[in-house]
């Protein structure tokens, strides 16, 4: 943990000792320190545990329960599919192969140079677009296999990949 963002993690936190029951803060806290680090390292969580007096098993419960959190690094682009009905039949299945061949990983990985996430997703919302694809918040509809390995090539070159 960075000195800067610990602080800035601690300060937050102290918001919240402030209040009546702080440990019902506690999702708030996990997602400041998540938006900080990009995902949930033990010892962040630790951390957590010693300046909010709050139980370590807690707040891996929660962390683990709630799909939001993430326990793992993550990539500078999370890529979610939509495997939804509407996406699904019009062949969100052959997408989402045509990513994992592309990027040489599988649902729930980070590529080794740290640029890309995948996962799936239920429905991104977009279904008249369908198949649909997610990148950091950004929807790519109307997929085939071949345009979602010429968008994943644009996000590279923007990183100079």
């Amino acid at each position: 943990m960075s000195d800067t963002k610990r602080q800035e993690l601690k300060d937050f936190i102290s918001e919240y000792m402030q209040k009546d029951n702080p440990s019902s803060y506690l999702i708030a806290v996990l997602h400041k320190a998540q938006e900080l680090y990009g995902y949930l390292a033990r010892e962040t969580m630790e951390f957590i545990s010693e300046t909010m007096n709050v139980p370590a098993a807690n707040i891996w419960g929660v962390a683990t329960f709630y799909h939001y959190f993430n326990l793992t690094p993550r990539g500078k682009y999370t890529i979610s599919v939509c495997l939804g009905t509407a996406c699904y039949v019009k062949g969100a299945g052959e997408v989402m192969e045509a990513i994992k061949e592309e990027l040489h990983i599988k649902e729930g990985e980070t590529t080794k140079d740290m640029t890309f996430t995948l996962q799936e997703a239920r429905c991104l919302g977009a279904c008249g677009l369908a198949p649909v694809m997610m990148v950091n918040g950004k929807i790519h509809g109307d997929l085939t296999p071949k345009k979602v390995v010429e968008i994943i090539k644009e996000y590279r070159k923007k990183e100079g990949k």
